[in-house]
């Protein structure tokens, strides 16, 4: 730790804090451009200027000066900074006044208004005279693809968009070329940018020279409601906020999480919003005479209740979507049992995945966060940059720090960083024997859902946990073996019991089977299903028109998760609230409210009448639902259970579950921008294969 003094206050910080970092720890408020905590030093906007006594007698750029450098007074005096001094202010009007020499005056017409850096720390360290009188710089625009919109007059060259890309996101494809008044931020060859972390840089501009496309002269950040609440893209959960105008989604921006996603948020769960407003499923549909057609709720839900009646219990089935939330979950379960039917399921066709084989069986046990003590990974049947962006970010983080071993079983890919390709066949898991001899004090494994859906996933679940006890990946305080869930409501899913016979019932089908043999099937926003092959009377309850809708007899609009409270739990077990920041369209509801409606034809009503109480009887019921942004851990017995099994390894070769990172639900298949996003990334692959 070091002392000294800031602003006439002696503080201790570690010895590894910038000046900058000591001046914050004091409560001084040091303006900056160029610095940010995740990226690496730059110190070239010269902004957060501080006077250092002792020193040279001049202003210091505190970012690229650590504490450690201070020198001690004659007589071991502590390292005296001011923060306020004339000479600082003087410094700090004279860089202002530097960056105000070519910026335009677009502040009436920028997007980034209202919420800029620059507008504020002109206000609160600039003057109010300008001395230049020459013609302003201007910089021909830049294409970097269909999501951010670039003005590089307005570019200040604080280099932050260009640190983050080839640091966090792992990508060598933006840069500053040039020297003196022609430098400037571009791609090197001018195309669309491939990273799929790539709108970060949004939020890391300090100006308006890199804004979202998308979102390009909609509204005023003045003008929006602002909601936190989770996202469900995927089965990460990262902390979003959704900024809404009235009944529409304008933009959605990342919220801070150390434990989860950081400050970042992929490109998919930015800009998906575009899609929660397009072919919307706003009022009920019965299929009359090969069509469906427009119906009332009374209409449409007596004419399930009257399938539903006359159906015996045993052909009577649910399948719950990836996007669905624990309470709608619960209150299905709850009316299957009500029904007497154990047909349940919310996993994929053939996923060996079984909440009776214990919870550590089937969440991401080292949690995120855990990531970076890792000293070995081994990705099995996962491509994490597609599945999970954030965690194959958190990955490269480690991976940059150094001393990681990386190995790889399934498909060749680029993940930003490098690794051992170990083969591309599940049989390719006996190596791990020699893995066994490697040193390593805490190794994980990453099984993702290509290894869990399989015939023999069994066994490779059974491999891969036994080559975790051998290698010393299971102990007391480390548990190694980790699930990567691509779909939000899985865990919570498993966590329900919400799986053939979870609610008690004799003979429950899981998803595979209800396809073929139910005489009604209940879709819950379940669309990543081959629909074309599901037998007898549909009901999709859902928000678009998607596969499920395309196929059902009865459509009951329900909510989006925008547009409705819900309990998501994430890939680590990690139980978080979603907040509701619109309202649903026309005649949608939300789904558990649709559900305790059915309830009241079908037989007797289920016990609870609002969200509230449903979660009063889910608490009641699953304690753990209700320690927010708490993780419930899992018994490592339950893994060591696992590597007694065994089973015959196929030599038949792992691949990914997501083929297209853009186009993995009905939220983004309805997203115009998501589309474009997924034909640039399709005429790449293209251009790669040539």
């Amino acid at each position: 730790m070091t002392k000294l003094i800031i602003d006439d206050k002696e503080v201790e910080v570690p010895d590894t804090y910038t000046l900058l970092q000591a001046c914050e720890e004091a409560g001084a408020e040091v303006p900056r451009f160029c610095f940010h905590e995740r990226l690496s030093i730059a110190g070239n906007c010269r902004m957060c200027l501080v006077e250092v006594k002792g020193g040279p007698p001049k202003p210091q750029a505190s970012c690229a000066l650590g504490v450690r450098d201070l020198r001690p007074g004659p007589n071991g005096e502590l390292p005296v900074v001011s923060t306020k001094s004339p000479m600082v202010k003087k410094a700090r009007e004279g860089v202002m006044e530097f960056l105000l020499i070519n910026h335009p005056l677009d502040c009436p017409i920028c997007d980034q208004g209202g919420e800029c850096d620059l507008q504020d720390q002109a206000m609160a360290f600039g003057i109010d005279k300008n001395r230049y009188e020459e013609n302003k710089r201007a910089v021909t625009d830049k294409y970097i693809g269909p999501l951010i919109r670039t003005k590089m007059t307005r570019c200040i060259h604080c280099t932050r968009c260009v640190r983050f890309t080839t640091e966090v996101a792992g990508i060598s494809e933006l840069g500053l070329t040039g020297r003196g008044e022609d430098a400037q931020i571009t791609t090197y060859l001018e195309t669309a940018m491939t990273s799929e972390l790539q709108g970060n840089v949004i939020d890391l501009c300090p100006v308006g020279a890199l804004t979202s496309r998308p979102y390009q002269d909609t509204a005023r950040p003045w003008e929006l409601t602002k909601t936190e609440t989770i996202d469900v893209m995927d089965a990460v959960g990262s902390n979003i906020r959704v900024d809404s105008r009235g009944r529409e989604v304008m933009r959605i921006m990342p919220r801070l999480n150390e434990a989860v996603n950081e400050e970042w948020i992929s490109d998919k769960t930015r800009f998906i919003w575009d899609g929660l407003r397009t072919q919307r499923l706003d009022q009920p549909y019965i299929r009359k005479n090969g069509k469906l057609v427009p119906a009332s709720w009374s209409e449409a839900l007596n004419a399930v209740a009257t399938k539903v009646k006359a159906a015996k219990p045993s052909k009577v089935g649910a399948i719950a979507g990836d996007l669905s939330s624990v309470e709608d979950m619960y209150a299905m379960k709850q009316l299957m049992a009500q029904l007497g039917s154990a047909n349940m399921d919310c996993r994929p066709v053939g996923s060996v995945l079984d909440p009776s084989k214990g919870r550590a069986s089937y969440i991401f046990n080292t949690t995120i966060e855990g990531i970076e003590e890792a000293d070995a990974i081994m990705l099995i049947g996962t491509n994490p940059r597609k599945e999970a962006p954030i965690i194959n970010a958190r990955i490269r983080k480690r991976y940059v720090e150094g001393d990681l071993l990386i190995g790889v079983v399934g498909e060749h890919m680029d993940l930003t960083y490098e690794y051992n390709h170990l083969g591309e066949g599940a049989d390719a898991l006996i190596q791990f024997a020699n893995y066994g001899k490697i040193k390593k004090k805490k190794p994980m494994f990453i099984i993702g859902q290509g290894a869990l859906n399989r015939s023999d996933s069994a066994a490779i679940l059974a491999n891969v946990a036994a080559a975790a006890q051998s290698m010393g990946a299971l102990s007391d305080d480390w548990n190694g073996l980790n699930i990567l869930h691509t779909a939000a409501s899985q865990v919570g899913g498993l966590d329900l019991g919400f799986v053939p016979n979870g609610n008690g019932g004799k003979g429950g089908k899981d998803t595979k089977a209800m396809m073929k043999d139910m005489d009604v099937t209940f879709l819950l926003g379940a669309d990543e299903l081959n629909t074309h092959d599901m037998k007898g009377f549909v009901v999709y309850i859902g928000t678009h028109g998607d596969a499920g809708a395309h196929r059902a007899d009865v459509i009951l609009p329900s909510a989006a998760y925008t547009e409705k409270s819900g309990i998501y739990v994430n890939t680590e077990g990690r139980v978080q609230m979603g907040n509701r920041a619109a309202f649903a369209p026309g005649d949608a509801k939300e789904d558990w409210a649709i559900i305790r409606a059915l309830s009241a034809l079908t037989g007797d009503a289920l016990p609870f009448n609002s969200l509230s109480e449903l979660r009063a009887e889910l608490y009641a019921e699953y304690p753990h639902f209700a320690e927010l942004d708490a993780i419930a851990k899992g018994d490592i017995a339950d893994v060591k259970a696992l590597a007694k099994k065994s089973g015959k390894l196929l030599k038949s070769d792992l691949k990914s579950s997501v083929t297209d990172f853009y186009l993995t639900n009905p939220i983004c298949r309805a997203s115009k921008v998501m589309a474009e996003c997924s034909q640039l990334a399709a005429d790449e692959m293209k251009k790669a294969a040539e």
